[in-house]
């Protein structure tokens, strides 16, 4: 099997291409194969599919579109390949192989031939690469933005490929092949310099210098007309060789836009006539690895017109080291100076005065001390004076807030201003138009990289997991992995496992991650001691947070506030790069800042509070999935109700919230157990049984056996009676049917016991599943028959339906087609009577098609199953339209069939 984005995309197996429909399913496809192995998150795939507000029902589309591509996969068995398409949370994820991709194939063979040392290997491995290429990246996909980024980003790698191919023929001394590669790629980007200049540079080596003449005037007039702009340093300079006539040097290597880090210096005078260029930057630092993209990206901003850079990030992150060695490595295109100055907004020794900096600048300039002005505004003034014309480059690092560098900006055409904060400084966005480059953590390649650099490339390689898992354990914090890294360089008879060892013990992590005044606590010490006291509140309840992502009402519960003090002081905490906003409404907190977090006092009600917070909030969502259901359990006595509890307008909402926060809801209940609260235990797992039903084989198991074990040890018979038949009923849809009738057979008589009629009813109804699945079709639908009873005595309508819509099952795998569709219909007719219930519709559907399949009318079976398979696709409920199109599939592989409803089944398809 084969995936591809290099041209069309699409899904190749031995027998052909798959018909992948619509192209927003492709688009679909391309958004998961553009993060393979990683979930996708629901608004991302939305935002794939639309470019302006997505429709109301965007969500059901995805569902819908997901699952035509898991019965597309399934009908392939894309699992003996490695690949499968899953549910993670509010998002969805494409496992596979990445071999499997061309894109990737693309980069590998990319990379393999920059790393190539003989000219003949490099060129034939990226012909290798470039033949992947089918057409425009993306070509058919639906053209949001985020698939269109994505294509250009390709694009450019395509590109940079076709000029490193061009660099190879030229080393090989085939400048006439060269220039032909160089040639098609520069006129279909006629503005891309750097394809011109390397083309010019080709035809000149190439011995057709007219041509090569001719080729940088057409490209001058071209910037000139469309973009207003003189040619570049690097075609200016290829044009000035051809036009000397200037001699091939072999050993020359082509000038590469890639790697200007700077813009090109232009001639001009000192700032004082006389006076050495300064320079107050500190040295380059040592070890530095990766942060390609925010080096470009600083390039990128410093190109344009009086521009101020904002690079900002998290403590410890590596913004200094970052900006100090774009600057070195750029220092020639900034030949009137560079100027540096630490403001200490983070810092323990003070700040240092607007007057104190510029003095450091001025007598940098050259001014004399004594003639410098003792006023801030008038020292201002002179400084922009100075610099007014002069390509120079300011560096003003650790900025607290805009107001701290407004005067120090040099505001002149051809300054360049790079601030660095850990706050987002989003009024210098507002005043000075500032572009923000924001800097993250490093992923797990650069992270070992860092290491190695440190500790020298042998005693990484002799450990590369556990350096990789070094990198894990800090977080990819620049500054955590260097701690780690000085622990272990004086001591070579330490192992990285050893360290390992102690680093994942989360109470001595942040211990570990300090040396002398220098490490992780210190930094984020200086950063929370700037925040106002309400904010600190909320920052240390964080720590007791179980869960990964959290919203305002978690952190309202947390903190024992309202959603609307939470919301303003999460504002605040993501201004400081405390949390990270990754979700409209959704933060996170990096590993390391949970662990500062969690050594704040937050007192012992956090927790518990937090637990409430999920309990009612999903019994609100599942009053919305499934309405007409009882509360499936009551309030525990201490129950701390929240301030305020998530509304849910519609199904839809609701299931995506326990989509969204079901990872969370498990660490919830892991944190739960881990503090002997029982009662919140099992009943923070039963909340979830709407998503447990739409989503039977996601592997609840393992958490439903915890509810189990939780409803017992806090003596609660109902509780364990409903998440024994809950437990039972997925262990049966995982086909294990024997034990699922040993955890279930006690569950009736606990739910007698208890006096709760419905719960024994429903364990009933699970029970017979069992026995069904067992060879005991009569016992099963006897059980089904003794719960429809118990439900109709206690007036509990939906559990009623429950057991008619199990018993018509039963009766159809019986062969009982009549009176399975008898017992579907007069479970239907309770539509409108205890609520519409999604997926019980879809299953009653589903077994009335079945049934008159059985009966020979093929045309009501084919009609009950298309409209359950679409019922199932807008609701979300993604098994029961698995189980509906696969009953069409199989009756579509009918020959018979086939040949009299060929036309039909054409335009079913084609509507999905």
């Amino acid at each position: 099997m084969e995936f591809r984005i290099l041209g069309a995309v699409s899904a190749v197996t031995g027998a052909g291409d798959l018909p992948l429909g619509p192209a927003k399913r492709r688009s679909l496809l391309a958004a998961l194969l553009l993060s393979p192995n990683r979930p996708v998150p629901v608004e991302r795939l939305t935002a794939s599919l639309w470019d302006h507000e997505p429709p109301a029902r965007a969500r059901g589309v995805v569902q819908g579109h997901v699952s035509r591509l898991r019965a597309l996969l399934a009908g392939v068995d894309a699992r003996s390949c490695g690949v499968e398409l899953i549910t993670q949370g509010a998002a969805y994820a494409l496992r596979m192989p990445e071999t499997l991709l061309d894109a990737h194939r693309f980069e590998e063979l990319v990379t393999r031939a920059r790393d190539q040392r003989a000219p003949a290997d490099a060129v034939a491995t990226y012909r290798e690469a470039l033949s992947l290429w089918r057409g425009p990246a993306l070509a058919d996909a639906y053209p949001s933005p985020p698939l269109q980024a994505a294509a250009h980003a390709l694009e450019d790698l395509r590109i940079a490929s076709v000029e490193q191919l061009a660099h190879g023929y030229a080393r090989l001394g085939e400048h006439a092949r060269a220039a032909a590669v160089l040639r098609a790629e520069a006129t279909a980007h006629p503005l891309r310099e750097s394809l011109a200049a390397a083309l010019v540079e080709a035809l000149r080596k190439a011995g057709r210098r007219p041509e090569a003449l001719d080729w940088f005037h057409r490209t001058r007039r071209l910037l000139a007309d469309e973009l207003g702009v003189d040619p570049g340093r690097e075609l200016t300079d290829a044009y000035t060789a051809a036009l000397r006539g200037e001699a091939d040097d072999p050993t020359a290597t082509p000038s590469r836009a890639s790697t200007t880090l700077a813009p090109p210096p232009d001639p001009a005078p000192p700032a004082v006539p006389g006076a050495e260029v300064p320079d107050l930057l500190p040295r380059a630092p040592r070890g530095f690895h990766g942060r390609a993209a925010e080096l470009a990206a600083l390039s990128r901003a410093a190109a344009g017109e009086a521009p101020v850079c904002l690079v900002t990030g998290p403590a410890g992150v590596g913004k200094t080291a970052l900006v100090v060695r774009w600057a070195h490595r750029g220092r020639a295109g900034f030949p009137d100076g560079r100027l540096y100055a630490d403001l200490r907004g983070f810092g323990g020794t003070g700040e240092p005065t607007v007057i104190e900096v510029l003095r450091e600048f001025l007598a940098a300039l050259g001014v004399d001390r004594r003639r410098i002005p003792e006023s801030a505004n008038r020292a201002a003034a002179l400084f922009r004076s100075l610099v007014a014309d002069r390509r120079l480059l300011v560096v003003l690092d650790n900025a607290r807030d805009s107001a701290q560098v407004a005067s120090l900006l040099p505001g002149g055409p051809r300054c360049v201003t790079v601030v660095t904060s850990r706050n987002r400084l989003r009024g210098l966005i507002a005043t000075d138009a500032a572009r923000p480059v924001p800097v993250d953590v490093l992923g797990p390649e650069d992270g070992t990289a860092l290491l190695a650099g440190v500790l020298g490339e042998e005693r990484v390689r002799a450990e590369p997991e556990a350096a990789r898992r070094t990198a894990e354990l800090c977080g990819g914090l620049p500054l955590a992995l260097r701690v780690a890294a000085a622990r272990l360089a004086d001591r070579p008879d330490r192992t990285l496992s050893a360290m390992n060892a102690e680093l994942s013990d989360a109470t001595r992590r942040l211990n570990l991650l300090d040396v002398e005044d220098t490490g992780v606590r210190a930094a984020l010490r200086l950063t929370t001691r700037q925040l106002p006291t309400h904010v600190s509140h909320h920052f240390a309840h964080l720590g007791r947070h179980p869960g990964a992502h959290f919203d305002t009402y978690a952190v309202a519960a947390l903190a024992g506030t309202d959603p609307a003090t939470a919301e303003a002081a999460l504002e605040r905490l993501d201004t400081a790069h405390l949390v990270t906003e990754t979700a409209p409404g959704r933060w996170v907190l990096h590993d390391l800042v949970r662990l500062y977090a969690r050594g704040m006092d937050a007192g012992p009600d956090a927790l518990p509070r937090v637990l409430d917070h999920y309990v009612a909030t999903a019994l609100a969502a599942a009053a919305v999935a499934e309405p007409g259901n009882e509360a499936c359990f009551a309030m525990p006595a201490d129950f701390h109700a929240p301030a305020a509890v998530r509304e849910f307008a519609t199904r839809a909402d609701a299931v995506a919230w326990y989509a969204a926060e079901r990872d969370d809801l498990a660490l919830a209940a892991a944190a739960s157990r881990a503090a002997g609260l029982h009662g919140r235990t099992w009943r923070i797992v039963m909340a979830q049984w709407p998503l447990i039903v739409w989503r039977v084989l996601d592997g609840w198991a393992p958490l439903l056996e915890t509810a189990v074990e939780a409803a017992r040890a806090d003596a609660d018979p109902r509780g364990e009676a409903r998440a024994r038949s809950v437990l039972g009923w997925v262990l049966l849809a995982e086909g294990h049917a024997t034990a699922a009738l040993t955890r279930m057979e006690g569950a009736p008589a606990l739910a007698a016991r208890a006096g709760d009629p419905s719960g024994e009813a429903t364990a009933l109804v699970a029970l017979s599943l069992a026995q069904a699945a067992l060879g005991d079709p009569a016992g099963a639908a006897e059980g089904c028959a003794r719960a429809a009873g118990l439900a109709r005595g206690a007036r509990d309508r939906t559990t009623e339906r429950l057991a008619l819509q199990h018993l018509a099952q039963h009766r159809l795998q019986a062969g009982e087609y009549r009176a399975a569709l008898d017992t579907a219909t007069e479970a239907l007719a309770f539509d409108g009577v205890a609520g519409t219930a999604a997926v019980s519709r879809v299953l009653l559907l589903t077994t009335m098609g079945e049934a008159l399949l059985g009966l020979g009318d093929e045309d009501g079976g084919i009609r009950r199953l298309d409209l359950a398979a679409r019922e199932a696709e807008s609701s979300g409920y993604e098994d029961g339209a698995v189980r509906a199109l696969r009953a069409l599939l199989k009756v579509s592989a009918d020959e018979g069939f086939r040949a009299r409803h060929d036309a039909a089944s054409r335009g079913l398809m084609a509507r999905h």
